[in-house]
């Protein structure tokens, strides 16, 4: 048995905006004129406008929920087409296409709805943008947070020296194309639609060359290796993405020229680690260093060295900020901190001496000297208790 909601691919709780827009997205999908040919696309075209029909209208949407696909057969109240509730021509489906869509109905002239959902694959008189390239670039910490100037080689399509672009040896051999009348573009009528599509003669282009350039074989573009420099920021990381205008490919019959898009990987680091703008830093001290206190000298991100102060009885994993001397923030909003996270080690390879000393300690230790240790037992004692 059909379930409307289901072939819209929505919840039973969907809102009017979303039903319209589940039918919108899949009416675009399976429509006949994107896949001329699919008889499944068109049976699926037709499920689809059946259940937008019904759950659209608010008084059949009720009697839906309330007796199903039923309230639609031959003497129900209303009905979306043919018995059970299914289209009984493509016709009718198109209609509610139209109306999903706010257009009119009718064949003719005038431009295709498809123009504005669907984009024109040709710009007038063959105009096209170049094609956007994309690179992945990695980079060591250290650049990462300093900024780094990168040279790296790049083969993309190039505007035909030799021709300029035109792709013709004179330009008294570049011709209006017949068919398109210099458009790139044909148009045709199907039924409700009209479509529009590139040239098939001139594929787009909108004109003709009798004798092309012997360089571009009438391309207008040649392809070749040119170096660039890639300028990365200071605090860049990884996922990151950087965009170079007009540095894809060359565009065709005067159209600009595609972007590059560089992708960042930035190479883990020995010592720090980077949580947004903070550098992460573990610091091992020994236990005499933890329980006196003690100063340190610490690398910094950026090449430099700050010295921290460490209190007196610092507990293991206590973090210690250092303002100001994380990673520079890439949009140039500052820097972050430096996270310093104690690390208290048992000592290890004891000779006796060392050993002694630790055990006269242990006697003269007081509950005082351990809270944290005395706050564990006493709460153990609860399940030792009669």
């Amino acid at each position: 048995m059909t379930d409307y909601y289901e072939t819209l691919g929505i919840s039973r709780s969907a809102s009017q905006d979303e039903i319209k827009k589940a039918y919108r997205k899949n009416a675009l999908k399976y429509h006949p004129d994107r896949n001329p040919g699919d008889a499944a696309a068109e049976k699926q075209f037709k499920k689809i406008s059946e259940a937008y029909e019904v759950l659209s209208d608010e008084k059949k949407k009720q009697m839906y929920d309330q007796y199903g696909p039923e309230a639609f057969q031959a003497g129900g109240m209303g009905s979306a087409g043919g018995p059970h509730g299914g289209f009984s021509s493509m016709e009718e489906a198109l209609r509610t296409f139209m109306h999903a869509f706010g257009g009119g109905g009718g064949g003719g002239g005038g431009d295709s709805i498809f123009d504005s959902f669907f984009g024109s694959d040709a710009e007038e008189g063959g105009a096209r943008q170049g094609s956007s390239k994309k690179m992945n670039l990695t980079l060591t910490f250290e650049e990462a947070m300093q900024g780094v100037e990168k040279e790296v080689a790049l083969t993309n399509y190039v505007c035909c020296g030799k021709c300029d672009g035109s792709g013709a040896a004179s330009s008294s051999s570049i011709k209006k194309c017949s068919r398109c009348k210099g458009s790139g573009q044909v148009h045709q009528s199907r039924g409700f639609f009209s479509m529009t599509s590139v040239c098939p003669q001139c594929y787009g282009k909108g004109k003709m060359i009798s004798d092309p350039c012997t360089d571009c074989r009438g391309e207008g573009r040649v392809k070749k290796k040119t170096p660039i420099t890639i300028k990365v920021p200071p605090g860049v990381d990884t996922g990151m993405r950087l965009r170079m205008a007009g540095h894809g490919d060359a565009g065709e019959g005067g159209g600009p020229a595609g972007d590059l898009y560089v992708f960042i990987s930035v190479e883990p680091h020995s010592l720090f680690q980077r949580d947004g703008d903070d550098i992460l830093v573990d610091l091992p001290l020994s236990f005499p260093e933890a329980a006196l206190g003690c100063k340190k000298e610490l690398p910094t991100a950026l090449g430099g060295t700050c010295r921290i102060g460490i209190p007196a009885e610092t507990q293991s994993g206590k973090v210690l900020r250092v303002k100001g001397e994380g990673t520079p923030n890439v949009h140039g909003r500052g820097r972050g901190d430096l996270l310093v996270k104690v690390l208290v080690e048992t000592p290890v390879n004891l000779n006796e001496k060392q050993k002694e000393l630790l055990r006269q300690f242990a006697e003269m230790e007081r509950e005082q000297n351990s809270p944290r240790k005395r706050s564990f037992f006493d709460k153990l004692k609860v399940f030792f208790s009669d």
